[in-house]
């Protein structure tokens, strides 16, 4: 498609930008810096990005109905009023391990947010394996572990009908589905519906559109794949300037510009100088689909 057209919006660059979220109620992209240890919201007005430090690596951010958003923060879920730059712990997981911190996360149809954890990393992707875990915080604040022995929790949407959880482990090299109960958020029947081929490199951060087709950022891939989840095919690659692309998702008032995020830690100068956009947003138009309006958090 010739008609594609891609751009960088947000060029303060990310140590590791992660987490994309359209605000409609701001129109404004949201997304984190996970070892900048910031929550950023970029407006398409003025161009600018505004960003709230906070004390730890924060690796998710969520709408929330009440107002304000819920962020992944360390080993805590937590609570962030934008204004009053305030940030309170909702709970925390993983008290037993002393390395680990949370990475993505994304609220589903039911208005629970669903987050990941993983080993805290020694250098971009090497990290102790099988430390991490998979955890839903549900609207009443309770927490439940769904699984362990998880290498990096990474991408997850949920199909159209909300009958089928699509997550990704990223030393895995897999995208995963499992059958989903919407009435309870319980997951199983674990499978693999794509692996990644060498030169897409590490599966990371994933979005679904209106189509019922995922989107996968590859991280060390440089690119955004389509992927059929009925059939296990690829049906699109969109390459972006940057080889850290780490996650994406649909916004702008119809939803039918994507978002990209990225990182640039564990780049040296030479790297950085062949890409100076690396850690910074895109915006990539022309694509032909939509995407699915984000699922505030009910808590």
């Amino acid at each position: 498609m010739s008609s594609v057209r891609i751009e960088c919006v947000a060029k303060e660059g990310c140590r590791i930008g992660e987490s994309p979220v359209w605000d409609e109620k701001e129109n404004a992209l949201l997304y984190v810096d996970i070892t900048g240890r910031k929550v950023c919201r970029w407006s398409p007005v003025t161009k600018q990005a505004q960003a709230i430090p906070v004390d730890a690596p924060v690796s998710s951010v969520a709408l929330r109905q009440s107002g304000d958003y819920v962020i992944t923060l360390g080993t805590r879920f937590a609570a962030l009023k934008w204004k009053e730059e305030l940030v309170t712990t909702i709970t925390q997981v993983d008290e037993d391990k002393s390395n680990t911190r949370f990475n993505d996360g994304k609220v589903d149809p039911a208005g629970r947010y669903f987050a990941g954890t993983m080993a805290e990393e020694i250098r971009p992707a090497v990290l102790e394996r099988h430390q991490g875990s998979l955890y839903t915080l549900f609207p009443d604040l309770s927490v439940v572990k769904h699984f362990d022995q998880v290498d990096i929790s990474n991408g997850l949407d949920w199909s159209l009908d909300h009958r089928t959880f699509f997550y990704i482990d990223s030393l895995s090299y897999s995208v995963d589905a499992f059958d989903y109960d919407l009435q309870t958020g319980k997951i199983g029947n674990r499978r693999s519906i794509y692996k990644l081929e060498k030169e897409e490199s590490i599966p990371d951060g994933m979005c679904i559109d209106t189509e019922g087709k995922l989107w996968v950022a590859c991280y060390d891939g440089g690119r955004v794949i389509r992927l059929d989840p009925e059939t296990g095919k690829r049906l699109q690659t969109v390459k972006l300037p940057v080889d850290k692309t780490t996650s994406c998702c649909f916004g702008g008032k119809d939803y039918s510009e994507m978002y990209v995020t990225s990182a640039s830690d564990g780049m040296d100068k030479e790297w950085l100088s062949r890409q100076p956009q690396a850690g910074g947003v895109f915006k990539i138009t022309g694509l032909g689909v939509k995407g699915v309006p984000p699922h505030p958090f009910a808590g």
